[in-house]
């Protein structure tokens, strides 16, 4: 197998690694022993997750409140939804300016936090 070098650059979707001196778009798999593959398709929508903001807070927007990114929707609105037995197809049937990924990565995200500070 040859040695491949990726080169750290973003976004992701122009990596590109070197393989036998030639530089070449990085493919979508790559094998490092038989069990150990990396998917790089997954690993490209994991850091534009991590680079794109899920809450942002602006002076100008909700007088500062924390709102989902691009939106006006506080994301406390959305803990009040699950608060009181909402689902979230509801939340997104009330707020269509909120995509199911934001929740999806702000409820994960607050996952992340909740695990790491109980430890």
């Amino acid at each position: 197998m040859n040695a491949i070098r990726p080169e750290l650059s973003l976004p992701l979707l122009n990596l590109r690694y070197v393989r036998s001196g030639i530089t070449t778009r990085m493919p979508t798999t790559i094998a490092f022993s038989d069990w150990l593959v990396l998917d790089t398709r997954r690993l490209e929508r994991y850091v534009r997750k991590m680079t794109t903001p899920i809450v942002t807070t602006s002076g100008d927007i909700m007088g500062g409140t924390p709102v989902f990114a691009g939106t006006r929707v506080p994301v406390q609105t959305l803990l009040d939804y699950l608060e009181a037995g909402e689902s979230i197809d509801d939340f997104l049937a009330g707020f269509p300016s909120v995509s199911r990924s934001q929740v999806i990565a702000f409820l994960e995200r607050a996952t992340e936090l909740a695990v790491h500070y109980a430890a």
